[in-house]
């Protein structure tokens, strides 16, 4: 029986973490073309706090979220969470009621209209619409993906949701990147970057990973041809050299932008006759800082493409599904907390250590004991 009212973790506005609130709101109703999911297990991403703290200005000097559909749609109150696993337990006007008992992943894409080959103004559920941090969501039923794969738990298909996966999917698209190409991966240890090894090896690409030493062991059982130490940017290019035998990276991932945008670059052209393709340089984060200085001759002269990525399209996130179902793309979880500890989930991730990898997954308190305790970071 689903219960009139659920519990939900509801931001009220910009701000820091005392702006989540934990309250009692009504269960929502599915409407046509619709499926109402009960949540068992929600990613987490930095997404939600930069959205949260008004880190997305598209102009110097405001604090904001995205509007690329031109008006804003983080309204308060919103409930966060992107990326949803769940169980399919009520439909809308529409929907086979075959579907009720189906365990899936959300494409988390708000799309503005039914193209599946282009996506110019991305939003995403947790945005532009509740989310997944709540006992009950509303979804569209096309969106909401078929897993049933008994292998995986819950917390690990949480894990591999979109959010994460098709932007990473969508960098590697956007470069046109082939197979035998060689593929610098940055912030290699989050949910992107772990995404992102997994994606280039699918499609026959070689990928360099970027990260800590303490990391390499499992990067490199991920698909990492080798993992670059990020502690030392001085000898960056040529430690590049060293892997990959004195080729030039064909194309960077580039999750950390700042400083570091430039030596990224520098693995791309210190070869320029031993390139088949234009260097290309594919942007979806800015992790180590949101203004990188870059000489504009260097852009031009050598002929630098670079690709803003921030959401993928629907045949991106259906071809990811497939890849799910199939086996060939693998959870990379770090563990869970309860739906009513997210404040304790967010400074975690902010403070997170040097144990980190993947993604951390938050439980409903109502799914805590089947769905969470097997993950639990409680005692973290």
């Amino acid at each position: 029986m689903i219960p009139n009212t659920m519990k939900a973790m509801v931001l009220t506005g910009h701000g820091d973490i005392d702006k989540l609130e934990y309250q009692e709101l009504p269960t929502p109703e599915p409407g046509p073309g619709q499926v109402l999911v009960q949540v068992t297990a929600t990613a987490k991403n930095n997404t939600d706090r930069k959205a949260r703290e008004g880190l997305y200005p598209t102009k110097k000097g405001e604090m904001k979220s995205f509007q690329m559909g031109g008006k804003p749609t983080l309204v308060f109150p919103r409930i966060q969470g992107a990326d949803i696993a769940g169980r399919v337990v009520a439909v809308g006007e529409g929907v086979d009621e075959g579907r009720i008992g189906e365990r899936g992943l959300l494409d988390f894409n708000i799309y503005a209209n039914d193209r599946r080959d282009i996506n110019l103004t991305p939003d995403y559920y947790g945005h532009g619409a509740d989310g997944g941090y709540a006992e009950y969501v509303a979804l569209p039923s096309d969106q909401f993906h078929h897993i049933p794969n008994p292998e995986l738990s819950d917390a690990e298909v949480a894990s591999m949701g979109m959010c994460s996966y098709q932007t990473g999917y969508h960098m590697v698209t956007s470069a046109n990147i082939q197979a035998g190409e060689r593929v610098l991966v940055t912030g290699a240890s989050g949910g992107v970057g772990t995404a992102l090894i997994q994606l280039c090896r699918i499609v026959g690409a070689i990928p360099y990973a970027l990260s800590k030493p303490d990391k390499a062991n499992a990067l490199l059982r991920l698909g990492a041809e080798a993992v670059l130490d990020r502690s030392d940017m001085d000898s960056f290019v040529n430690r590049v050299k060293a892997e990959t035998g004195g080729k030039p990276i064909d194309a960077v991932m580039d999750l950390v932008g700042g400083e570091m945008t430039d030596v990224f670059i520098d693995t791309m052209i210190f070869d320029m006759n031993a390139r088949d393709t234009y260097p290309r340089l594919s942007i979806a984060g800015a992790s180590g800082g949101n203004i990188s200085e870059i000489l504009w001759t260097r852009i031009y002269l050598y002929q630098v493409q670079i690709f803003g990525v921030s959401h993928g399209t629907r045949e991106e996130a259906e071809q990811l599904m497939a890849w799910i179902r199939e086996g060939q793309l693998k959870p990379v979880l770090h563990g869970a907390f309860k739906l009513s500890d997210l404040h304790r989930a967010e400074q975690y991730f902010v403070n997170r250590g040097s144990n980190y990898l993947g993604k951390i997954v938050i439980i409903p308190d109502s799914q805590w004991e089947k769905h969470g305790q097997p993950w639990s970071l409680e005692s973290a």
